[in-house]
């Protein structure tokens, strides 16, 4: 802008009316009634000029602003503390839905269709509506494999690996455990893939993301050197939870995992399960209940009137409470969740 300022001010015959006549002349347009006829050579050259300007002192102006779509609301946060305004942020998933069973929304397809960017969470975590919406969206430019398609798990080192994949397993993901982004250890990596993605499409703005990246990477390593007083009252403890999405969190915790309320990932619990649960939280002394927020609490409640354990209401992914719209704030409210549940 401040270069179209200047190109103005050295052009004295500058002026909207001669400006907007050289343009209609090289369109090969005629002059509409009541206004001057087509302007001299000398005036055509500056519209010339104007327009080569525009080109050269302007960033792109259909891509200016990348417009992103990410699949959770903590993705949301971390692209908007890395992108700033240089990106427009738009998430699928609320924060207290299941990733696995986000609704397919018809709103989602004009969101994905004009995106030049999808960021998604990855391992299979979004099977369930992702690849169906965006076929039907039609932007191959945001597909697995394309420059658009960002997934955030590239740099994370994935645990629960499936050497069985047989459905009468129940829903397992061939790539690894995708509930990684709970471990803000992760969540580092995850904004390496971010800066690095936004980068990719916009290289002109390259070092700006790198900056803000560092400066998110900055203020999430300082959370965790606070977050140790909480981990240190949950090390050792034993705990359940309802979806086997726990492993990154409670390693980082050091937590010890005993079961899950499903039987199997995904699917619902049996009465002779539940009964089998209680015996074994019982002799193996659980203390913990976790309760993902996507999940009835009435389950939850059951077991721990059987039990005596304490429940530990946490979220999959950001915006499911008043104080986890962030990405730190979402990992915070979990870590004091389970860490009360521990006193």
């Amino acid at each position: 802008m401040k270069n179209l300022i200047a190109l103005k001010k050295s052009f004295p015959l500058w002026g909207k009316s001669r400006v907007c006549a050289g343009m209609r002349d090289i369109l090969g347009h005629k002059p509409l009634s009541g206004l001057r006829p087509s302007p001299p050579k000398g005036e055509r050259v500056l519209a010339l000029s104007f327009l080569l300007a525009l080109f050269l002192f302007t960033p792109s102006l259909s891509f200016a602003i990348l417009k992103v779509v990410t699949t959770t609301p903590d993705l949301a946060d971390i692209t908007r503390q890395i992108g700033g305004d240089h990106v427009k942020v738009t998430s699928l998933a609320k924060g207290t839905e299941d990733i696995h069973a986000v609704p397919q929304r018809p709103s989602f397809v004009p969101l994905l269709n004009q995106a030049d960017a999808v960021v998604a969470i990855g391992m299979e975590a979004e099977h369930a509506f992702l690849p169906a919406l965006s076929d039907v969206a039609q932007n191959p430019h945001i597909l697995p494999g394309q420059p658009g398609y960002i997934d955030v798990s590239e740099f994370v080192h994935p645990m629960d690996v499936a050497s069985n994949l047989s459905r009468a397993e129940g829903e397992l993901h061939p790539q690894g455990n995708p509930h990684y982004n709970s471990d803000p250890r992760n969540g580092l990596l995850m904004a390496d893939a971010i800066a690095a993605g936004l980068s990719r499409l916009d290289p002109t703005n390259a070092e700006t993301y790198r900056t803000r990246e560092s400066h998110f990477k900055e203020e999430l390593s300082g959370k965790m050197k606070e977050w140790q007083n909480l981990i240190q009252k949950t090390k050792g403890i034993k705990m359940i939870s309802h979806h086997r999405d726990m492993a990154y969190l409670a390693d980082y915790m050091g937590l010890i995992i005993v079961g899950e309320v499903e039987p199997k990932p995904g699917i619902a619990p049996s009465p002779k399960h539940l009964k089998d649960l209680v015996e074994r939280m019982k002799s193996e002394n659980v203390r913990i209940i976790v309760r993902e927020v996507q999940y009835a609490e009435k389950t939850a409640q059951w077991l721990s009137d059987q039990t005596g354990a304490k429940i530990a209401t946490i979220a999959t992914m950001g915006g499911a409470f008043p104080d986890s719209q962030t990405y730190i704030g979402f990992v915070e409210h979990n870590l004091k969740a389970i860490a009360d549940a521990a006193q």
